[in-house]
């Protein structure tokens, strides 16, 4: 089935802008989950799963793995969220080791699964996050050209990333900002950032679309936060993603570590949930649209955050 046919059943899906504005009730959040590698994690992700669906986030979004097992897996799952649960699914897509005729039909494959949100990236080559980006020979560029494949391809809504330190392959702040404005002028609806841990960086992000564009200044720029609850795992997170920790929080962090054989993970949990908390806070005061946890495919972490804010009833 086209891409095109498939989206006229899902039509009455709500938009992830539509399920943000309707909101009611304060800030509303969303959660990302990874595709598990294993069945064991598979469970723990529907565990995760069963306990968001009972906070009723305002979405939930699926990253993508490239290539194999992972990446059916990753399509497979998205579409069981769509279908059997409440839960509103965001599906990414990237164009790493793909030709524009899989790409459509992974398009499709979301389509037929009831999906129409879709987060549309240009991907880390894989192996090396920040090896050489390599073009396949038959596909895409640039994020803009996916987000404009997917609209062509059916009634779809499309997100796309934004980085609040700048993407680390931009030569500056201004190429950036617009390379962003580019996705968002070619359909995007809305963009989710990478995660972060310094909310001026997020607030001159917004500023920079909004003086560069103030009509693509209007899309929401969805904040992504990441709970830490272990020093060791957000240092490599952050080393992936060509980010970094502020020297005042890796130092706060550090402390709270200790300097025996294993980090003080309790420690290390306490300040990580105070981080979030208090970054959330000032998010909410300064109008983000949303917030976005990264959950690592565990409900633990976010749960408390949100039992801190107040925003969500918190089941046991």
């Amino acid at each position: 089935m086209r891409a095109s046919q498939s989206t006229e059943r899902t039509s009455r899906t709500p938009s992830i802008v539509e399920r943000i504005r309707e909101h009611r009730g304060g800030t509303p959040f969303s959660v990302e989950f990874y595709p598990p590698r294993n069945e064991v994690e598979e469970q723990r992700l529907w565990r995760a799963v069963r306990t968001f669906e009972q906070m009723h986030p305002a979405f939930v979004s699926m990253t993508y793995g490239a290539g194999g097992s992972t990446r059916d897996r990753t399509v497979r799952i998205a579409g069981q969220l769509a279908q059997e649960t409440t839960l509103l699914p965001v599906a990414h897509l990237t164009a790493v080791n793909h030709s524009l005729d899989e790409l459509r039909g992974l398009v499709g494959s979301y389509a037929d699964r009831g999906i129409v949100n879709l987060l549309a990236l240009r991907g880390d080559p894989p192996g090396d996050p920040l090896g050489n980006w390599v073009k396949h020979p038959e596909g895409l560029e640039y994020a803009e050209e996916l987000v404009r494949l997917i609209r062509e391809l059916g009634d779809f809504h499309v997100g796309v990333a934004s980085f609040p330190e700048g993407h680390y392959r931009a030569a500056s702040l201004e190429e950036d900002t617009r390379f962003l404005l580019g996705t968002l002028r070619a359909g995007a609806e809305y963009s989710i950032t990478q995660m972060f841990f310094e909310v001026d960086d997020y607030l001159r992000l917004r500023d920079r679309v909004v003086a560069a564009d103030p009509v693509q200044g209007e899309k929401p720029i969805i904040p992504g936060i990441m709970p830490i609850t272990s020093l060791r795992q957000v240092r490599k997170i952050v080393e992936l993603s060509g980010s970094q920790i502020p020297a005042h929080i890796e130092e706060r962090l550090a402390r709270a570590a200790g300097n025996g054989p294993e980090e003080d993970k309790a420690e290390v949990r306490k300040v990580g949930m105070e981080l979030a908390t208090t970054m959330c806070e000032r998010l909410i005061d300064e109008g983000a649209p949303c917030l976005h946890f990264c959950t690592l495919n565990f409900a633990k972490a976010t749960r408390e955050v949100l039992a801190n804010l107040g925003m969500a009833a918190v089941p046991a």
